[in-house]
């Protein structure tokens, strides 16, 4: 599986099967150039700018922006409820942690999640291949909560995302807290990265490289 890192918390995963699956799309406005092809599904975490953006959504492309489990197919998405924040939502509001079950593989993206999660929940989430974890903190979990959290998940592989770079628009912490705290770290010059198996028994964090900017 081919998965593309687009800027922020928006991945593009593609299948075997050559199906995409776009995650929180964003607009014009955060310093990264927006996805603007095909794809088959749109997943979107929580209804905030940077992850909402529809405006180049296809009118064959299905939207997922609720919990529960919703069947295609060629995958399964499930979506867990959570926050935006350490108080129940109530400064940030609410968030929805994906779950794809496609090509063999379990992929969960965390979304804009602002809290630590029970070990119930972990439980519920069962094995990760791999996992997107925000680790910018400002408006989420931060590098260290993020490091705990994905050493209580225990995925094949983790991706950060939602954390400064020279490129974005507005402040956030980078991700050197997430990495510090993380062993077996593989940094790339790629925004690409491909899932071709699940046997590590230590996450392999995979920093990627946003390669393209808008010009603002």
């Amino acid at each position: 599986m081919k998965i593309q890192w687009i800027g922020h918390a928006s991945f593009l995963l593609t299948t075997s099967l050559g199906r995409k699956i776009l995650t929180d799309p964003f607009g014009n406005d955060i310093g990264y150039i927006p996805y603007d092809g095909d794809c088959d599904i749109i997943t979107v975490s929580h209804n905030h700018f940077d992850h909402n953006c529809l405006d180049n959504l296809k009118k064959d492309t299905r939207l997922v922006n609720t919990e529960g489990r919703h069947s295609f197919n060629f995958c399964d998405i499930t979506g867990y409820h959570s926050f935006h924040d350490e108080s129940n939502g109530s400064e940030r509001g609410d968030n929805i942690i994906f779950v794809y079950d496609v090509d063999g593989f379990r992929i969960c993206h965390l979304g804009d999640l602002g809290h630590e999660l029970s070990s119930d929940f972990i439980e519920q989430l069962g094995h990760i291949d791999l996992l997107f974890i925000p680790v910018g903190g400002i408006f989420t979990i931060d590098g260290t909560k993020a490091a705990k959290i994905t050493k209580e998940i225990n995925p094949s592989f983790v991706i950060p995302m939602h954390y400064s770079t020279p490129m974005l628009s507005f402040k956030l912490e980078g991700f050197e807290k997430f990495i510090m705290a993380m062993k077996n770290v593989n940094k790339t010059n790629s925004d690409t990265f491909f899932l071709e198996h699940k046997e590590n028994k230590v996450p392999e964090v995979i920093l990627l490289t946003v390669n393209n900017h808008s010009k603002k």
